[in-house]
């Protein structure tokens, strides 16, 4: 699912009306630590918003958003028809506010996501869509096989679209939820999408945070990026494929994508390899990491010498490594989360016959909870590291705080919280 971009740059005065309406109420980048089956795109960070207002009622605060959406170009029989019946959803906000205590682990995640199953479909539909995949390639630059991944990631090829109704879930969200600005400029670029036509309110459906279509976008995403690719005058990505495909590769383009480049490759580390290089903000050329002795995995890389990679170790120093590149930031940006963008990779390189990871993955390792995650946050803190806010998401700040601990304890510093660095800080 795309992340959560509300920029001022819209297609016609009306959504810059929105945007002065709803403060332009962007989300900013997640940390990489998400948790793969949660998708990034649908839980913004901390922000300042409006405190609830909680003498109105719903109806009060439903006429008062109509005043504005109207005021702001919407029918307002159109927006009528799109609350018919509409009343908050509690189930929405159950999920809005649930924080599982445990997530799978990435080898966990990638066992699904890039499932013998799932590559056979998307070989098949490749197969299917080649002429209008050859379109869209030649159109934005994004190959086949990156664009099936999605799609099959993002809906199971279209055939898991959710069935909320996004306008009660959005006004459940922007009436009684957290970050109401934030849903609130959602909702209000819902109407636009109904006052554009592309769809009828009665068929508005998708997930329980307002993700519509075989590729989930959402409202201010579509907005931006949905296009009209097979020319029936709408830009539908609930019923047609080649609009939710070409929508993607709009978004992929617009995010940096390079036509040409991998999204990055299996690596194998050198002996005594010092493990710290493992940050993300760390972007060497591909021939500075092979003077480090780092070699592909596969022969093949199809990657210039002078292409800007970062080394990704998922799993530490115990599990594969991999040197990421561009294309894999312009996927973060469509989901940020790292195991994602790591599924949407190794998931295209089998669709075009890849071999798959060639290194084990420590399947033995215990994750951390997420209690036990704020418990190491806060013993770092205590012990006169940084890692930022004790929140439970292992970010970069973490990690470099982690990495800082490894390095005392004389271990390899690759920033992955154990159990064993946990239990060594209870007793320090």
């Amino acid at each position: 699912m795309p992340n959560l971009l509300f920029r001022c740059l819209s297609h016609s005065a009306t959504a810059c009306f929105f945007v002065l309406l709803t403060a332009c109420a962007d989300a900013p980048a997640q940390s990489l630590a998400t948790a793969p089956n949660v998708p990034a795109a649908i839980q913004p960070p901390p922000q300042t918003t409006t405190a609830p207002v909680e003498t109105l009622s719903f109806d009060e605060w439903r006429t008062l958003l109509r005043s504005d959406a109207i005021a702001a170009g919407i029918d307002p029989a159109l927006f009528d028809r799109a609350f018919a019946g509409v009343v908050p959803n509690p189930k929405v906000l159950a999920a809005d506010s649930s924080q599982p205590e445990f997530t799978r682990p990435v080898w966990e995640y990638l066992d699904g996501a890039v499932s013998s199953t799932r590559i056979a479909r998307g070989r098949t539909l490749i197969t299917q869509e080649r002429a209008n995949l050859t379109r869209i390639e030649q159109r934005y630059g994004v190959n086949a096989e990156t664009l099936v991944a999605i799609w099959g990631l993002e809906s199971n090829f279209g055939s898991n679209i959710g069935n909320h109704n996004v306008v009660r879930s959005l006004a459940t969200l922007a009436y009684e939820g957290r970050r109401q600005a934030f849903w609130r400029s959602q909702l209000l670029a819902v109407l636009q999408i109904l006052q554009h036509g592309d769809i009828a309110p009665e068929s508005l459906v998708g997930s329980w945070a307002g993700a519509m279509g075989q590729t989930q976008f959402m409202p201010t995403t579509y907005n931006e990026h949905a296009v009209d690719f097979d020319g029936d005058g709408k830009r539908d990505l609930w019923n047609s494929s080649t609009d939710a495909l070409a929508s993607a590769a709009h978004y992929l383009q617009s995010s940096g994508w390079q036509q040409g480049q991998p999204w990055g490759f299996e690596v194998r580390l050198p002996n005594g390899f010092d493990y710290a290089l493992a940050d993300p903000d760390n972007r060497l050329p591909l021939s500075q990491w092979e003077a480090l002795g780092i070699r592909p995995v596969n022969s093949s890389t199809n990657a210039a010498a002078e292409a800007s990679a970062t080394l990704l170790l998922p799993a530490g120093h115990k599990g594969p490594a991999f040197l990421v590149l561009s294309n894999f930031r312009s996927i973060l940006r469509y989901n940020n989360s790292t195991s994602y963008a790591l599924a949407i990779g190794l998931l295209s390189d089998a669709l075009r016959g890849g071999s798959g990871i060639q290194a084990s993955w420590p399947r033995g390792d215990r994750q951390l909870g997420r209690s036990e995650r704020i418990e190491l946050q806060e013993l770092l803190t205590v012990n006169g590291f940084d890692p930022g806010p004790a929140d439970g998401i292992i970010g970069a700040n973490t990690r470099k705080a982690i990495r800082s601990l490894q390095l005392q304890l004389n271990q390899p510093a690759d920033g992955y919280p154990t159990e064993d660095l946990l239990k060594q800080l209870r007793g320090r």
